[in-house]
């Protein structure tokens, strides 16, 4: 302890109050532990505060704006004018109704809530130091730990973020102008929401990608449908191009890339986002002090109960490894209170979705049938086209399909994979199939509301089977 040190007690350290930290504070509390949360910044993390809920709250408002502005097929003439100053005020005070639900909900159950950095000193303490001149610091001694450090942006060499002319995903959601132009590097997920989201603002985007495509993970023809979309919407991409820096010119930025091959390239824009992936923030709280040490990209190996190398600490949320979604910290922390607490809690990782949240969404879970395949199952493929949907129709929007996967001997449905609007909100179904050990009957078989999109999970759940009567069997 340092001299002038507040010392306290607890029996549940948690560090960091993202979607893992402040889970598994809330069900600590839930079930009787002493539990002290530690957060630098805002309650919520970068899901809450910089990420899922800003981004998602822009992707809808933008998305209507762009499908008012495009409905002339539905006899609709309009065209909107987004204020965007108006509009980033609205998102705000989406992010502050819940960062304050957060805080209040932790108090509610009991936690005891700290503001600072938390960095541990040994095995069962740790040092928090309080933000501000003359806050001091103070040292807590605990029972168990809870790593919930998140993580944070990739910085490229040449190309580091400055706020103004060099953005992180963080300053793009918090442009109270639109660009004239923008310089994406990055085709992943958080670059192509965010180019959908300019592009739809009237941005003059660019995406620039290493890779030969958008998406890496993703089978082609789900990324063929986002990138077709996307270049409608007036996205113009450039594939196999590293960017290796940047200098002013004329008011915008320079930017140079390179191909494998040696040759270059210049693009120049108003503004440029790096949204190259997130890497674990674990290098804030002196993991030598409990003797444990990261791995080359920063996570913390954890069981299957979020338990670290040491005993009596536990790592969740983005510090525990990929896939880095606020979901899979909201389980992670789950478990991690409930092993403290002496519950018989696991984790299993069979169903967790993803989303990515583009034009048309894409929703997947569980295996693709190139995945089944390398995990010894015999895949039958369901899918059911959104042309052949009579909601998607009137929704004037039929690209995309659903597809699922099961065993053919069995018929358990493996997984899933969806392009389609609310796909975020369809593949829940088959998660839940997942997780119970459905077999393909029990989906098709299911009385299912006409006319929805969620038809289409049936029918292609029927196709798989050859049963399916809206779509041709395959």
């Amino acid at each position: 302890m340092v001299v002038g040190d507040i010392a306290t007690g607890t029996e549940v350290l948690v560090i960091g109050g993202g979607p893992g930290g402040y889970v598994a504070a809330i069900r600590g509390g839930q079930l009787g532990l002493d539990v002290t949360l530690v957060e630098k910044d805002a309650y919520g993390g970068t899901c809450l505060n910089e990420g899922c809920i800003p981004s998602k709250a822009l992707i809808h408002a933008t998305g209507l704006a762009d499908e008012v502005g495009d409905a002339e097929q539905m006899g609709i003439h309009a065209d909107p004018a987004v204020d965007m100053k108006g509009l980033v005020g609205w998102k705000d005070g989406v992010v502050d109704q819940l960062t304050n639900g957060v805080e209040k909900l932790c108090k509610a159950n009991g936690v005891n809530l700290i503001s600072g950095r938390a960095e541990f000193v040994d095995e069962n303490t740790a040092r928090v130091a309080h933000g501000g001149e003359g806050q001091g610091s103070e040292s807590i001694e605990f029972e168990h730990a809870i790593i919930a450090t998140g993580s944070r942006p990739v910085q490229l060499p040449g190309l580091h973020f400055d706020g103004n002319r060099i953005l992180d995903s963080t300053g793009a959601l918090n442009l109270d102008e639109v660009p004239e132009s923008m310089l994406v590097v990055g085709g992943g997920y958080i670059g192509m929401e965010l180019s959908t989201v300019l592009a739809k603002l009237g941005c003059d985007v660019t995406v620039v990608e290493m890779l030969d495509d958008i998406l890496p993970g993703y089978q082609d023809d789900v990324k063929r449908i986002i990138r077709n979309r996307a270049e409608e919407h007036g996205i113009d991409f450039h594939f196999g191009e590293a960017a290796q820096g940047w200098e002013e010119a004329g008011g915008e930025a320079l930017v140079t890339t390179e191909t494998e091959d040696g040759d270059t390239h210049e693009y120049t824009a108003e503004k440029v986002l790096v949204a190259v992936g997130r890497r674990a923030v674990t290098d804030t709280v002196n993991l030598d002090g409990i003797g444990l040490e990261p791995n080359e990209d920063g996570t913390i190996e954890t069981d299957h109960q979020a338990r670290t190398d040491v005993e009596h600490v536990f790592a969740v949320g983005d510090v525990a490894g990929e896939p880095m979604l606020a979901h899979k910290a909201y389980k992670e922390g789950h478990v991690a209170a409930e092993v403290i607490a002496g519950e018989p809690a696991a984790l299993d990782y069979q169903a967790v979705p993803a989303a990515v949240f583009t034009d048309p969404e894409i929703g997947t879970v569980g295996m693709t049938e190139a995945e089944a395949e390398e995990a010894g199952f015999d895949p039958i493929v369901g899918e059911m086209p959104l042309r052949a949907s009579g909601r998607a129709l009137t929704l004037g929007a039929d690209e995309g399909f659903v597809r699922i996967v099961a065993d053919a001997e069995t018929e358990f449905v493996l997984g899933a994979q969806i392009v389609a609007p609310e796909a975020s909100e369809l593949i829940a179904e088959v998660g839940l199939a997942i997780e119970m050990g459905a077999q393909l009957e029990d989906i098709a078989a299911t009385i299912h509301t006409h006319p929805t999109l969620s038809e289409a999970v049936a029918e292609a759940a029927a196709n798989a089977r050859d049963m399916a009567v809206h779509t041709l069997n395959r």
